[in-house]
């Protein structure tokens, strides 16, 4: 059963630098939320927590109900990750990359070969799977990662600003695809990102800026008459003037 993400009261520095303010937000199943915010907000550091990559005494994750610190290998079974730096091997096809995490996650012959074919149908790049990732696009090999990161049927699915370095056709189409997900198969995304045009007004949005959640809410609730690129730089200057929450 997909219960979703939850974070709660998570803190994390480095040294005696505050990365995470006491940060606490949830997304609920089917949901797409975007995590907005300036580059050094906290996006990056939020991740590593909510991946393992960086652990902290402070606060609690939840993913699909598992409990990150108490049970992390089950929570991160629930979790479909794609991270800002692409990770395909680039001399292996993307059905060779595929059946490579497939194995990793114990899937293997008819199983792995059912699930990567799905994956692919839904990321619309079946034609192309016997292509080595070297020549696909960077649009591509985002589709690559997206397929990939749903083999092991996540509930919950990270994507660290996806769309880094894509063309602006790429980044909609890649945006397109993930919304689809969520309405399609009840996963629940979080979609980290500094590009306003990549939230959509019926998306969950929480805003992070200097380590601390500004906002959080359903995008057109929170910008109401103004376009979301004015209301992000109202609050994240208001933010940055008070030194405090708006």
């Amino acid at each position: 059963m997909n219960q979703g993400l939850s974070v709660q009261n998570v803190s994390y520095r480095y040294g005696p630098k505050v990365a995470l303010d006491d940060v606490s937000f949830d997304v609920a199943p089917g949901r797409f939320a975007a995590l907005l915010g300036p580059n050094g907000a906290g996006k990056s550091t939020l991740f590593s927590l909510l991946t393992r990559l960086f652990t902290t005494a402070d606060g609690q994750i939840l993913i699909a109900g598992q409990d990150m610190g108490r049970s992390p290998r089950r929570a991160l079974a629930r979790m479909g990750v794609v991270f800002q730096s692409q990770t395909l091997d680039l001399d292996l096809t993307i059905r060779q990359n595929l059946l490579y995490f497939a194995a990793l996650h114990g899937l293997s012959g008819r199983a792995a070969r059912t699930r990567i074919d799905a994956a692919l149908d839904r990321l619309q790049i079946r034609d192309r799977a016997g292509e080595k990732a070297r020549g696909l696009n960077g649009g591509h090999r985002r589709r690559t990662e997206i397929a990939r990161a749903l083999l092991h049927d996540p509930s919950v699915l990270l994507l660290d600003e996806p769309t880094v370095g894509l063309d602006t056709g790429s980044r909609h189409a890649i945006t397109e695809h993930v919304h689809q997900l969520c309405a399609e198969d009840d996963l629940t995304v979080l979609w980290a990102t500094h590009l306003t045009d990549e939230v959509y007004d019926a998306d969950q949005l929480v805003v992070l800026h200097e380590g601390r959640i500004r906002a959080t809410g359903t995008c057109a609730d929170l910008r109401g008459d103004r376009s979301l690129r004015e209301y992000f730089l109202g609050l994240t200057e208001a933010a940055d003037m008070t030194g405090a929450a708006p």
